[in-house]
């Protein structure tokens, strides 16, 4: 188990090493993610204030957008480089590989999340007295989210339009996620007794989901990139 868990360590360590230097795909998503919620309040400018159901939405269209737009560019480098090959033909746990996949794509869009949700809170008069709840709504929405977009951007090596299969296949799959996350951000967002019972509710549904998620992908990340 210790050996796992410092290899899981290193190949994160790796990919986290790699965007510092060299940036651009980080400040990129951080540019689209802000870009996203500038468009979104620029349909409100001198009009009514957006209410608490499209705020809640836009906060997780931005995390999905900018999330997949790094995610995608992120596996696309490292096939050019041919870098994902040789980590697969090398001697680490397949396991461990997709742990370190997952947790780097839920650090993208962790820096994501803490560009988009102060902007909402700047541009939409947010005012959040559970930001615990709220937070662990979206920790749970992220990590769900980056356990199907790992499977899927690390098997299609091979397929010739892999920048179009990725979301087609990673957001149908993470709608209950987008859904629970939005529906619950509500909840938080409206701050009854009501619906922060909701929103603990949507909370638990993540907690679910995130489990099978994880579970699949660690029993299929292995046959699935059999052929890389």
């Amino acid at each position: 188990m210790e050996a796992f868990v410092r290899q899981v360590a290193v190949l994160l360590a790796k990919d986290v090493l790699v965007e510092l230097r060299a940036g651009e795909l980080i400040y990129a998503t951080l540019l689209f993610s802000a870009i996203v919620v500038l468009l979104f309040s620029f349909a409100f400018l001198g009009g009514s204030p957006p209410t608490i159901e499209v705020t809640a939405g836009v906060l997780w269209v931005g995390l999905a957008l900018a999330g997949m737009l790094g995610i995608s560019r992120s596996f696309e480098r490292e096939r050019e480089a041919d870098t994902l090959r040789a980590l697969l033909l090398s001697p680490v746990s397949r396991a461990a590989l997709y742990l370190a996949k997952m947790l780097g794509i839920c650090l993208l869009m962790i820096a994501v999340c803490c560009v988009v949700l102060p902007a909402l809170g700047l541009l939409f008069g947010l005012h959040i007295e559970r930001i615990g709840l709220l937070l662990g709504l979206l920790a749970l929405g992220i990590l769900g989210f980056a356990a199907v977009a790992a499977l899927f951007g690390a098997s299609l090596g091979r397929a010739r339009v892999r920048e179009l299969l990725l979301p087609l296949l990673v957001y149908p799959l993470t709608v209950p996620v987008l859904l629970a996350g939005t529906r619950g951000t509500y909840a938080v967002l409206y701050g009854t007794e009501q619906s922060l019972l909701d929103a603990a509710r949507w909370l638990r549904f993540l907690l679910v989901f995130d489990a099978t998620a994880l579970l699949c992908g660690l029993w299929l990340f292995e046959p699935m990139t059999a052929q890389e």
